[in-house]
């Protein structure tokens, strides 16, 4: 268990913006901004038209007004946690912009690789109603948006889930999964750290354990092992 002496104190005037996961809004990542705000960030979180804008847009509008925010504040680090889809428009941002040195990322369930039900459902009409642009842009394939863009720098964490609230989801996915993206697809080749928790893909981010690895990451570069304590 990742204890409150086991969390350095902040030094300095750190902001964490938050980026909601598809067709869901900012009220999805209440609870882990609450717990951010109680270790003493400043926090972003604000929504965006996620099923009605491509990623880059989000990138380049959406999540730029917000990084700008910060800059504005003073933010001397700009963390960014995201979950799901967010991780993909984040990384999509960093293909052109940067963040201030020191800044980490945790990325929460992201389909870094694709996902299997993209293949499957992105042709069907419900799919493309519901999910829009971006879900038509997070397939397996080699030219899926999350497998063509370039590789990003900087500390970034990495948290899945093995749990699925879905079984016929799970049956189209190989190997272990959180119900919409596999454990092997959530990684990303840069990543500082990896970890796999007990939690199922629409509500990983609310898990307890989630809430104290993003905190720890943010203030560590890296996630807590009980080995540690």
């Amino acid at each position: 268990m990742i204890k409150a002496k086991d969390m350095p104190v902040l030094k300095t005037e750190e902001h964490v913006i938050l980026l909601h996961g598809m067709a869901r809004s900012k009220t999805s990542m209440g609870k882990l901004e609450k717990c951010l705000a109680g270790q003493g960030y400043s926090t972003i979180n604000e929504g965006y038209p996620s099923t009605r804008e491509p990623v880059e847009k989000i990138a380049d509008k959406y999540l730029a007004a917000m990084v700008d925010k910060c800059r504005a504040a003073g933010a001397e680090k700009i963390h960014i946690v995201t979950h799901s889809l967010g991780g993909i428009v984040v990384r999509q941002y960093l293909q052109t912009q940067s963040l201030p040195k020191g800044s980490r990322i945790v990325m929460i369930s992201p389909p870094n690789q694709g996902s299997e039900l993209a293949d499957a459902f992105r042709n069907l009409w419900i799919y493309k109603w519901i999910n829009g642009p971006c879900g038509q842009v997070l397939g397996t394939e080699p030219e899926s948006l999350p497998n063509s863009l370039k590789q990003v720098s900087g500390e970034i964490g990495v948290i899945t889930g093995n749990r699925t609230l879905n079984p016929f989801f799970s049956w189209l996915i190989p190997g272990e999964d959180d119900g919409k993206v596999s454990v092997e697809r959530a990684k990303l080749p840069e990543m500082t750290d990896f970890i796999v928790v007990p939690g199922s893909h629409s509500f990983i981010m609310n898990h307890p354990e989630v809430l104290k690895q993003v905190c720890f990451f943010l203030k560590t570069g890296r996630f807590f092992n009980r080995r540690d304590s």
